[in-house]
């Protein structure tokens, strides 16, 4: 029979909450027809409009980009402002609740539930900055899209993506001096883990990476120097799509209107390429990953 000291010296399991990637990535803007014009020519569709809120679902591929420009309504929330902002980040998990109880348990921030009739209540903890991130068990064959959702007639539900693309992960700046707090809260929280220096994905080598403990999306975690970290304080700054083709994928995304940086130090290679800030400063960045890893 094992005792009290044999169960503690259990190590818990390398993914505590069954994260199974992202469900979806939210950005707040009160332009949402501006935004939705980089979204279409970044290849994403619209396909869905939140049943009671100024909320509206874009898709491409295995991607959900939900744009809202619905008032804040909870504590600590962002405001709807005219330059888009990565609002919140949707994980896919095995148990919402669960995750939820776990994450609080061990310090996160607590969001108030705030779903009206007919809506699903998502359990959500307080990200970087104002952002939220939401535990999601419903994404398989009944997902929270089909409750909360009402979908475009005559659209294609699922838009194919542009060369494969998927979501890679995300960038967000930290404070100086952040980046091992933060990398805790990710690691103990969540379950990320960071990844050695040696390893690098893309063209930007900055910062320091946590791979998923479902390996199926990344976070790098950037420093930037004052003049840059002053404007907007900690947030997360812009999306990592993969890719099997970068240079192929880029070109293809230029022919829609996308433009990307072309410096000595930035520029589009085999490895990465990385869009020219939109509409205030909406980035997206492109990585080589074969079979979405």
């Amino acid at each position: 029979m094992s005792n009290e000291t044999d169960r503690e010296s259990v190590p818990e399991p390398p993914n505590p909450i069954g994260m199974d990637g992202i469900e979806y990535i939210e950005f707040t803007t009160s332009k949402p027809q501006a935004l939705g014009g980089v979204l279409e020519r970044m290849g994403f569709r619209p396909v869905a409009r939140h049943r009671s809120r100024e909320v509206e679902l874009y898709r491409q591929g295995s991607m959900n980009l939900v744009v809202n420009s619905h008032p804040a309504d909870i504590p600590r929330a962002i405001t709807p402002v005219e330059h888009p902002v990565i609002s919140a980040v949707a994980i896919r998990v095995r148990d919402a609740d669960a995750a939820y109880r776990r994450a609080l348990d061990l310090g996160a921030w607590e969001v108030p539930a705030h779903a009206r009739a007919i809506e699903l209540t998502r359990p959500a903890i307080h990200g970087v900055g104002e952002s939220l991130i939401y535990f999601v068990d419903r994404y398989d064959e009944f997902s929270i899209f089909d409750i909360d959702f009402r979908a475009i007639p005559g659209v294609v539900p699922h838009p194919p993506a542009i060369n494969d693309m998927r979501y890679f992960g995300l960038v967000q700046y930290v404070g100086i001096g952040r980046t091992l707090d933060w990398s805790e809260f990710y690691g103990q929280i969540l379950g990320f883990r960071q990844l050695p220096d040696t390893l690098r994905f893309g063209i930007m080598p900055k910062g320091v990476l946590l791979q998923s403990p479902c390996a199926k999306f990344y976070l790098q975690l950037i420093e930037p120097d004052a003049a840059q970290y002053a404007p907007m304080g900690e947030h997360f700054q812009r999306i990592g799509l993969g890719t099997p083709e970068v240079v192929g994928t880029a070109r293809a995304l230029e022919e829609r209107g996308i433009d990307f940086l072309s410096t000595d130090k930035v520029h589009t290679t085999e490895r990465g390429a990385l869009t020219t800030a939109m509409l205030g400063g909406v980035m997206f960045e492109l990585v080589r990953a074969e079979n979405g890893k």
